[in-house]
């Protein structure tokens, strides 16, 4: 048994045994944030949807990965199940202890599945993958929102997707106490809807289509494979491919995301802890 001091964090892996970047992004992250605060943190990860693993509401913050496939497919599926059931157990213990909540981060594929299953906005299957460094818009609560109100207008994230989230339900997302933060790129050209990028659920749950635990080194390693880089170069052309590589030696680009969204995430989500271990 975990003393009570301990930071814990569950780590809900999404990946379904497919090799990735992000896990390893994330593990880093909290490893670098350990080290920031001084303090020691443990994390567990759980094999969601190859195992149907999930955690039980004792751990302190929640970190749900981006993964391969539809997110439409697993509707029913026994992994699903017990998914949401613990999403609803933090949401019960979050009402239960307002001043002590248990605080979510969905990435990408969590994000979408999240998004299908409370009915906040279409989810479907995009013409083309969106793949590489892109340029996300801020909406007028993205500017202040605290995960985010630091980065700029707009900003740069490292974009992989097959799937996208359109037409979000604002009713429904604004009476949880929600907001849509940011939306893909916005090109006036083309007449397709733009792809939400992040919404703040409420003050305890966070998503993002986008993947902040993505560093250059990592994405580095996809735009060199030729699947990737024939990828951004049919679709955006060669120069915005070198583009791409460049823009991952800027300090103000992905690695300012990758340095702000997450960290920030752990230091809201944990800052009742951290006092509970200080005192």
């Amino acid at each position: 048994m975990s003393s009570s001091k301990t930071i814990r964090i569950a780590i809900l892996d999404m990946y379904e045994g497919t090799a990735n970047e992000g896990m390893r992004g994330i593990r880093e992250i909290i490893e670098a944030f350990a080290v920031d605060i001084h303090k020691s943190i443990a994390y567990d990860v759980f094999d969601v949807r190859g195992s149907a693993e999930v955690p039980g509401t004792d751990y302190d913050a929640y970190i749900s990965t981006g993964g391969p496939g539809s997110p439409l497919d697993s509707a029913g599926s026994l992994w699903e199940q017990r998914y949401f059931a613990l999403m609803e157990s933090i949401k019960r213990h979050n009402r239960a202890k307002p001043d002590k909540p248990k605080h979510v981060f969905l990435i990408c594929h969590s994000f979408q599945v999240f998004c299908r299953y409370y009915g906040l906005g279409h989810v479907s299957k995009r013409k083309s993958t969106s793949f590489g460094v892109m340029p996300c818009h801020k909406t007028d609560a993205g500017q202040h929102d605290p995960l985010l109100r630091s980065l700029d207008d707009p900003f740069w994230v490292v974009d992989s997707r097959d799937y996208q989230l359109t037409q979000p339900d604002l009713d429904k997302i604004e009476a949880g106490g929600g907001s849509v933060l940011c939306i893909e790129k916005h090109r006036p050209h083309v007449k397709l809807e733009r792809a939400v990028m992040a919404i703040r659920f409420d003050d305890a749950f966070f998503g993002t289509q986008f993947h902040p635990e993505a560093d250059a080194s990592g994405m580095r390693m996809y735009l060199l494979r030729d699947d990737k880089k024939k990828l951004v170069i049919d679709k955006f052309g060669e120069k915005k491919y070198w583009d791409m590589l460049e823009h991952l030696t800027d300090p103000d680009k992905i690695m300012l995301t990758h340095n702000t969204v997450l960290p920030r995430f752990l230091m809201q989500a944990l800052r009742h802890k951290l006092t509970e271990v200080a005192s």
